[in-house]
């Protein structure tokens, strides 16, 4: 059984489609859409190929049209390109996006898998890096093999014992230094954290194509290319 774990695509189509893992089932850990500008490609890919998804923050508020607000960093990024799916989503997607679960439990082949965003204490919302005690903590009372997170954007995996904590990054905007998109491959219970090179540029075409402009563009730009925020 090999299966292909996905998180935090952000509507980067050129990222998602570099991707070319052979895999029996795909789990997705929800944000398919913000930041990027290509969100078509990306939920219509999830819905063929992914066994079970989540709903990540950017998914909500997507879906339940909350205003972005900020002038800097990923807020400024949120505020440009928010409105932008609103016009190129329809009621099909938008209703896709909104009934995705905030969590999901389930079992593939005898193998329990839990997938939720942030945390079970906090789904859509919770940051939580690899700190073994504080995952320990909040998995009291879930009884899965392998746990699927995402929403920090930095990949990592945790052997607590009776279970596993995966974190296979960010597809479409990784934020640990390392551009490449980034996934997970669990195969006959062993987990692999994987990148992948993309065409970058391509990216940032597309979304100069899309509308963004000036130092949005070049915000999202350096986002991409450095794998984290530069300024």
């Amino acid at each position: 059984m090999r299966v292909l774990v996905v998180s935090d695509v952000h509507s980067n189509w050129v990222a998602l489609s570099s991707i070319q893992e052979e895999f029996d089932y795909c789990l997705c850990i929800g944000d398919l859409v913000d930041y990027g500008t290509d969100p078509l490609p990306c939920i219509e890919w999830i819905k063929v190929h992914a066994t079970a998804c989540v709903r990540g923050n950017h998914d909500h508020a997507v879906a339940q049209r909350v205003e972005a607000k900020g002038s800097t960093g990923f807020r400024r990024l949120a505020c440009a390109t928010r409105p932008l799916h609103w016009e190129l989503l329809d009621r099909v997607r938008m209703k896709y996006l909104a009934r995705l679960p905030i969590s999901q439990q389930i079992t593939i082949e005898g193998v329990t898998f839990y997938l939720v965003h942030g945390t079970p204490r906090d789904p859509l919302d919770e940051y939580l890096g690899d700190n073994e005690s504080a995952w320990t903590s909040r998995l009291q009372g879930i009884n899965a093999n392998f746990i699927c997170v995402g929403h920090t954007h930095i990949p990592f995996h945790l052997d607590l014992g009776d279970k596993q904590v995966i974190n296979p990054g960010s597809v479409g905007q990784p934020r640990d230094g390392d551009p490449r998109v980034s996934y997970a491959i669990i195969e006959d219970g062993k987990v692999t954290l994987k990148r992948q090179e993309y065409d970058i540029q391509a990216a940032i075409r597309q979304m100069e194509a899309a509308g963004l402009s000036g130092e949005t563009l070049e915000m999202a730009s350096s986002v991409l290319l450095n794998g984290r925020m530069t300024s």
